[in-house]
């Protein structure tokens, strides 16, 4: 189904995130992939930043990685029309952001190139606090952090579609295969100073505290095993393509 919405099932976690998120009052600026399920995502999720009205930009650069028909999102004249009355910027959003072309490919290079360019356009705003609204295999790379990466790999969607269907009718899009983000997880990064043009991000401690993550800090062949062993599935299961050269 191409740029679904989210499902009754997928609206009620957003309204549970919403409840129980701690940082509401923190919050100074809210940026969320164009595609429909994460900007409904934002609108259900963070509705106390949205009374007081914290800006809500659509940033294309952190739309999900696949050209699947799930992962493309809807042309810009379509969002304009379903989104028009909503508090949702839509001015970054070009028209050929859901062409999965060029600079929106599904290709390993181009994910990282509109990766690093939205992580410099996050570090370059002059909000403190900003709530990004993203998709799981996306967010490995925005983060540079592969860490569990393989958590649902070598399952089978039959499997998830049957266990899913007996008690979610309707949670379609609960799972995603291959990345170790669950739906509304929430976690706390920080820029590192010292890092030159990467604007590279580190999870804070407090975060990983809170999701009870006391694994030792990888090394950095430990991460790039990682990486390549997480992209290598991805592009098994068609989830993404290999950089062409």
């Amino acid at each position: 189904m191409p740029d679904p919405p989210l499902t009754s099932f997928g609206e009620q976690q957003c309204r549970d995130l919403n409840a129980r998120f701690p940082y509401h009052d923190s919050v100074d600026l809210l940026v969320s992939s164009p595609l429909r399920r994460t900007i409904q995502t934002t609108l259900l999720s963070f509705t106390p930043e949205i009374a007081r009205g914290v800006k809500n930009f659509a940033l294309p650069e952190i739309q999900e990685t696949s050209d699947l028909p799930c992962d493309t999102g809807s042309n810009l004249s379509n969002l304009k029309r379903d989104f028009g009355d909503e508090p949702v910027d839509l001015s970054l959003v070009p028209e050929d952001w859901d062409s999965k072309k060029g600079k929106w490919a599904a290709e390993q290079n181009a994910i990282e190139a509109r990766c690093l360019d939205a992580r410099k356009w996050l570090k370059s705003r002059n909000e403190s606090h900003i709530v990004v609204v993203s998709h799981g295999g996306l967010l490995h790379y925005i983060t540079e952090d592969w860490t569990a990466s393989e958590k649902f790999q070598g399952r089978k969607w039959s499997f998830l579609k049957r266990v899913t269907k007996k008690f979610y009718p309707d949670a379609y899009y609960y799972y995603f295969i291959g990345t170790g983000w669950e739906n509304t997880e929430f976690r706390s990064y920080r820029f590192v100073d010292e890092d030159g043009g990467n604007a590279s991000l580190v999870e804070t401690e407090e975060s990983r505290t809170r999701r009870n993550d006391e694994s030792k800090p990888l090394t950095k062949a430990e991460k790039t095993q990682l990486r390549e062993t997480a992209t290598k599935n991805w592009e098994a299961q068609g989830y993404e393509k290999a950089s062409k050269v």
